[in-house]
């Protein structure tokens, strides 16, 4: 989920890693993808030294990086990154500990009102404005005037408000994936007691209807598990990797510690 100091608009007029810019001059970027610009300065920086990229490769231009640089990362990565094989035990844990996960076919039928977040916006305030409004819609009898349809209009900085923030009959897979973790695979029905991080904003959200998926066995999802758990230890291995490459490097302006992911999508 996207927490408050991944998106706040950077406020620095310099940042660097090793001496390297990471914004132009004049140039201001949210918090998260100033970070996403670091790490992938590291990676570039520590390819160059390991010899798979040149020295005179050109620094990045507003977070772009050359199409040598990309494939000398990817080459750097799968030589460092020691992804472990997941064991059948440690698959057949997840898939019981996650089981709504893979079950194939679960809609909810929703609505949500959208606080966006972007670069500039006092985070601070606009939590306030979305915690009032999922006070507001919550304490509703559900008579007379639909509070939720009228707050999506006047608020959500979606499309969607201008139709009561209807998003109608929505599976898992066409969700961010921060917001699919907290709407599929509960029971909850209503206008849900929390508001819901994504890379998007803050979101108000009613399930108005559930569908059930249909439960599969294990040896059914098998490789959509083994993908799963490659993919949590290629993060951590990941995360690993820059904590020591930040480690060992000058980095200024900038607060790595304070990502939840090395990577912000």
């Amino acid at each position: 989920m996207t927490t408050n100091a991944q998106t706040t608009a950077a406020a620095v007029t310099e940042a660097s890693v090793n001496g390297v810019p990471l914004l132009a001059a004049g140039e201001a970027v949210a918090a998260d993808e100033l970070r996403q610009r670091a790490c992938t300065e590291l990676l570039r920086q520590a390819a160059q030294r390991a010899g798979l990229l040149a020295a005179d490769d050109p620094a990045p231009a507003a977070g772009a990086i050359s199409e040598a640089a990309s494939e000398a990362i990817e080459r750097w990565l799968e030589s460092h990154l020691q992804i472990p094989e997941p064991t059948d035990d440690a698959c057949r844990r997840h898939h019981a500990a996650h089981a709504a996960r893979y079950r194939p076919g679960e809609r909810v039928r929703m609505r949500h009102i959208l606080f966006a977040v972007t670069p500039g916006v006092d985070v601070g305030a606009l939590r306030s404005r979305a915690e009032a409004c999922l006070l507001d819609v919550r304490c509703h009898d559900g008579t007379g005037t639909d509070r939720f349809d009228k707050a999506a209009r006047q608020w959500s900085n979606c499309p969607t408000g201008a139709q009561g923030g209807d998003l109608g009959w929505t599976r898992a897979e066409e969700c961010a994936p921060e917001m699919a973790r907290e709407i599929f695979g509960h029971p909850e029905i209503g206008v849900l007691p929390r508001l819901v991080h994504s890379r998007f904003g803050l979101h108000v959200v009613e399930v108005m209807e559930r569908q059930a998926g249909e439960d599969l066995p294990f040896e059914a999802v098998r490789g959509a598990v083994q993908h799963a758990l490659r993919q949590q230890a290629w993060v951590t291995a990941l995360r690993q990797c820059l904590q020591l490459l930040a480690g060992s490097a000058v980095v200024e302006g900038i607060d790595l510690d304070a990502a939840e992911s090395p990577l912000v999508q």
